[in-house]
């Protein structure tokens, strides 16, 4: 069982590469512990920003540092970047192209307990709304470290999501065929698609294989990017499984279900089915109570495959 936190593996990578090139500077908000900064701080101080509890001016220093030719990673609680910082995010990264990469931790309900004003369940809606920003979700360390590689000379704004906790392994090794903005089929099937990100890339492929017992051949895409979206594997599934069912840690609005319910709606209409957060504030508990109460878990999509194929 992995005990490292995808974070971690995240802050790992950018000593490693920091070591090697002096233009990778990381900024963080009074949230070196958090985000797991210390090693990077320590080793690298010159690279170091911190900014004390200022989100609005960390996107703003990355933005002016990116300018200058740094690769720079923002790095703090995903809730607060994407609601506090919202502005500067849309015009300093977005809008002026800036290619800083914000490491949003702690993403969706891993704050479970403290309730929703911790909670991070619309920012693939917002920022699937600004122009050429990269928004990814790895599922877990070993896809986190293939994203670090490949945003080492990417040139757009990103927004990377991940959780709190350290999260099952979907793969095996770092021997994966990642690519920003292509989806990875972790299980083939014919009866029904599965697209997930994130955490819940796990859920659904334990779900494929437990259902697979039961004689029903579910595929699972572990679309680890939000945008730019897989269009071509998504209507691959459409047309060749005839149902999709998305699972996500977001609302059920303006998230990973939205577009691809767009995407098919528009090019080859099939059935799709949405598990993630419905319109309310989330139940209060941890990660995994959360995910079994809204049926995200890989019980909940086992039950929801099952009843919507009788």
């Amino acid at each position: 069982m992995n005990t490292i936190p995808c974070r971690k593996m995240i802050t790992d990578s950018l000593v490693e590469f920091g070591r090697q090139d002096k233009n990778i500077v990381a900024v963080t908000t009074d949230a070196r512990g958090s985000v797991t900064l210390g090693d990077f701080a320590k080793e690298l101080p010159e690279q170091f920003v911190e900014l004390g509890i200022a989100e609005q001016n960390a996107v703003g220093v990355a933005a002016g540092l990116a300018s200058t030719g740094k690769n720079v990673f923002v790095c703090g609680p995903a809730c607060f970047y994407v609601a506090r910082s919202l502005e500067q995010v849309k015009v300093d990264m977005a809008y002026s192209n800036m290619p800083v990469r914000i490491l949003g931790v702690s993403g969706g309900v891993s704050y479970g307990a403290l309730g929703a004003t911790h909670h991070s369940l619309h920012d693939i809606a917002v920022l699937r709304c600004f122009p050429g920003i990269t928004v990814a979700l790895p599922c877990d360390i070993y896809e986190s470290r293939r994203l670090v590689e490949s945003l080492l000379d990417y040139p757009h704004p990103v927004y990377i999501r991940v959780g709190r906790n350290a999260v099952p392994n979907v793969y095996e090794s770092t021997d994966i065929p990642f690519q920003i903005g292509k989806a990875i089929q972790v299980c083939d099937g014919k009866d029904l698609t599965i697209i997930a990100c994130g955490e819940t890339v796990y859920h659904a492929k334990m779900a494929a294989e437990a259902l697979a017992k039961d004689g029903i051949s579910v595929r699972v895409l572990d679309m680890h990017t939000l945008k730019p979206l897989d269009e071509e594997a998504i209507l691959k599934a459409a047309a060749e499984t005839g149902r999709i069912l998305t699972v996500e840690e977001h609302s059920i609005y303006g998230g990973l279900g939205a577009a691809v319910a767009q995407l098919v709606a528009e090019h080859n209409p099939v059935p799709v089915k949405f598990l993630g957060i419905p319109d309310e504030n989330a139940v209060i508990g941890n990660s995994k109570e959360i995910f079994h109460h809204y049926k995200m878990d890989y019980e909940g999509i086992i039950e929801t495959v099952k009843a919507w194929l009788q």
